[in-house]
């Protein structure tokens, strides 16, 4: 393949097993359906009038956010954990898949490993505008995201812990595993710069990529020679992963269109749930989207109803005569938690369910093994850019004190946050919603004076 320090090995794989939606009584298979079930089953012992609520919604692609919000304000306290599990029981009980993975091989299959050829990376950096930011000038940076409400001081508390003690960059024996490695958002790139041995897994159309650019690095990149198709390859994949002999983290990166989205984010939760049930070392590894429904801290409401006393006239001005449908407040003032609504209609019910999916497993795991979850900020990611409308919304996303990352500066950061968090683990919070705020950098959605779908139109259309 022409790529200096490729090494290829006989490996296996197993059956290959398509992963769908369960066909309905009409014969068709429908991520709709699928999608108000497990919704319905999460909320059932919790809310059952929440639960009744989701199965007589009538249009689901455009009235799924207040029943995502539902999932969050009946899991503030201890029902959180039972939420997360009878969701991912819906899951289970509707698309079964231990019994493909526990599949013997059938075939053999090719592993490929790239050792590259630079200098690993010893001291924190992050690309910020065009700039190569360290020591003093990232500091600096870190401290105006703070105080612009960008990210959480927990986010910038982690930094800087992991820049006076860049030992934490390097993850020593344990491996690992980026699935969706070529993501925008994934943590490949900066794990391998830092001289990381690491797993990757991908499309195969996708893999020459992955092997190219790992040569560019200082780090070591095992993958499928060919690459894998989590959808179809999973058994395969199972099967390859546990025969490695290091401690394994499993990071779930994967993204794709609609209902593809939802599959593959349980294709991953099932491999994860395969792979620790074999291996209780295992560590688990999750990036959450900032577009989605949040219980935030009281710190976090004060700021924001701050700012919403000291809006502008003219913004007074919109918010009444649209009848409050603009520029509404974020938060009803003094709100102890504060409920974040940041979900964009136009990613979908299928986004909003495959992420939830991975909050869920995130909730039940704290409990028994380490856990790497982060909120992200908003990024000029591909999918994003090539959406025209949320194109336009994130170029005027700054009238609204959100700070909308470039890819290679968000893929950094929460690459750092990630090692943290696999090096010095937390135990689990009381509350569920306190783990997944901690570290957050979620870009200024959280601390805006508005909810952010009463000012998205407006970020639209007013002049960039």
């Amino acid at each position: 393949m022409g790529l200096r320090g490729l090494r290829i090995d006989a490996g296996i794989l197993g059956r290959v097993t398509a992963v769908d939606f369960p066909v309905e009584a009409g014969g068709r298979r429908s991520s709709v359906a699928f999608g108000k079930a497990v919704v319905a089953d999460a909320l059932r012992g919790v809310d059952p009038g929440a639960a009744d609520a989701v199965l007589a919604e009538r249009d689901w692609r455009k009235g799924y956010p207040r029943h995502f919000r539902a999932l969050v304000e009946a899991g503030l306290g201890e029902e959180a954990y039972g939420i997360a599990s009878a969701g991912l029981d819906s899951v289970r009980k509707r698309i079964p898949l231990a019994d493909s993975l526990a599949d013997g091989p059938e075939r053999p299959l090719e592993t490929v490993t790239v050792d590259g050829g630079g200098r690993p990376e010893t001291e924190v950096t992050l690309p910020v505008r065009g700039e190569l930011l360290r020591g003093d000038g990232l500091a600096r940076q870190l401290e105006t995201w703070v105080a612009d409400g960008v990210i959480e001081p927990s986010c910038s508390d982690i930094i800087h812990q992991v820049m006076k003690n860049p030992d934490m960059l390097h993850l020593g024996d344990q491996r690992m595993v980026v699935l969706g490695a070529g993501a925008e958002m994934g943590p490949l790139t900066a794990l391998l710069g830092w001289g990381n041995t690491v797993i990757g897994v991908d499309r195969p159309q996708v893999q020459p990529r992955l092997l190219a650019a790992a040569r560019e690095t200082a780090g070591t990149l095992i993958a499928p020679a060919h690459g894998a198709d989590l959808r179809n390859d999973l058994a395969a994949v199972a099967q390859w992963l546990e025969s490695v002999d290091r401690r394994l983290i499993i990071g779930n990166y994967v993204y794709a269109p609609g209902g593809l989205h939802t599959l593959l984010s349980i294709a991953v939760d099932a491999l994860g749930s395969y792979l620790t049930s074999r291996r209780d070392d295992t560590a688990l590894a999750f990036l959450a989207t900032p577009t989605d429904v949040f219980a935030v801290p009281p710190e976090v409401v004060a700021q924001a109803s701050d700012r919403f006393g000291h809006r502008s006239r003219s913004a007074r001005l919109t918010g009444t005569l649209s009848g409050g449908r603009l520029l509404r407040r974020n938060y009803p003032e003094d709100a102890d938690p504060g409920i974040n609504d940041s979900i964009v209609l136009q990613q979908g019910p299928n986004y909003a369910l495959a992420k939830r999916i991975q909050r869920w497993r995130a909730t039940v795991a704290r409990h028994e093994r380490t856990v790497a979850f982060s909120v992200a900020p908003a990024t000029r990611t591909r999918s994003v850019t090539n959406n025209r409308l949320l194109a336009a919304a994130y170029a005027g996303a700054h009238r609204f004190d959100v700070d909308v990352f470039e890819p290679e500066t968000a893929r950094k950061l929460m690459a750092l946050l990630l090692v943290h968090q696999i090096q010095n683990p937390r135990p689990p919070a009381a509350e569920s919603w306190r783990d997944e705020a901690f570290g957050a950098a979620h870009g200024g959605l959280w601390r805006s004076a508005y909810a952010p779908r009463s000012a998205l139109p407006l970020a639209i259309v007013l002049p960039k």
